[in-house]
């Protein structure tokens, strides 16, 4: 069942003109991106190459690539997530969904599997794009690694968060405001924090993604990002679940 709804959601998304238009603005933006960096690299490389550990392309070109997806990361997905479930409150078909045979933990899972898989196309191409430089140059495969583990947990972060947000309102307009907005504060709380072991350090994403950025794992940073993931699965579920009650 979970398959089912993952499925229908990603057919809606398809079927929509806004998720083309957000893949193709993605795509365009990214290989405008990684060309520059590249450009940069084959320019300095007479440089670089008088340097032992001189940085090769992965760490020049493939890593700030995928920091800088995550900001389109940061801007795209409020506009894609905001009508998981606010949609269908608005159109009036929440209550046939939450009537039907199926747990709240399954439709929440489902229609964040679909968001997750539409979401994980992005990193594909970057990771297409990333091989790509094979042809001329040496990869850091395990840089490479590392920078798309961390992106695809930061991605179901992002779209968990907006599924819950999507669950508290039938206006998806809202829905994108609030995701966006509680986003960027998870991103950038760690900036209104001196102590580094403080909570605003703790729950910031930024300070657990920069280590897959380094290419580095850490189990508190994986842990944190799936935590995250259910926690806020859990409270949309809840949420539908008060729905169901109320029907």
């Amino acid at each position: 069942m979970i398959l089912t709804i993952a499925a229908k959601e990603l057919r809606a998304l398809f079927n929509t003109p806004l998720a083309w238009i957000v893949l193709a603005v993605v795509q365009v933006i990214l290989a405008w991106m990684f060309l520059v960096r590249l450009d940069g690299y084959i320019e300095l490389q007479p440089q670089l190459g008088q340097y032992p550990n001189s940085p090769g392309v992965t760490e020049f070109i493939v890593a700030p690539v995928f920091g800088s997806a995550t900001v389109i990361l940061l801007m795209i997905v409020p506009l894609l997530a905001m009508r998981l479930i606010a949609e269908e409150r608005r159109n009036q078909t929440l209550t046939f969904l939450v009537s039907a045979p199926v747990s709240a933990a399954h439709i929440v899972l489902g229609k964040f599997l679909g968001l997750l898989v539409f979401l994980l196309v992005v990193s594909g191409l970057m990771a297409a794009m990333s091989v790509a430089l094979v042809a001329g140059g040496k990869l850091d495969w395990g840089l490479l690694v590392v920078n798309l583990v961390g992106f695809v947990l930061l991605t179901g972060a992002f779209a968990a968060v907006g599924l819950y947000l999507s669950s508290l309102t039938s206006n998806p307009v809202v829905a994108a405001v609030a995701t966006l907005a509680s986003l960027l504060i998870l991103w950038i709380v760690n900036m209104g924090a001196s102590d580094p072991a403080s909570l605003l350090h703790l729950i910031s994403l930024m300070k657990h993604y920069e280590n897959f950025a380094k290419g580095v794992i850490h189990t508190g940073d994986v842990a944190f990002f799936l935590m995250l993931i259910a926690l806020f699965l859990w409270l949309a579920a809840r949420r539908l679940d008060r729905d169901r009650l109320s029907t």
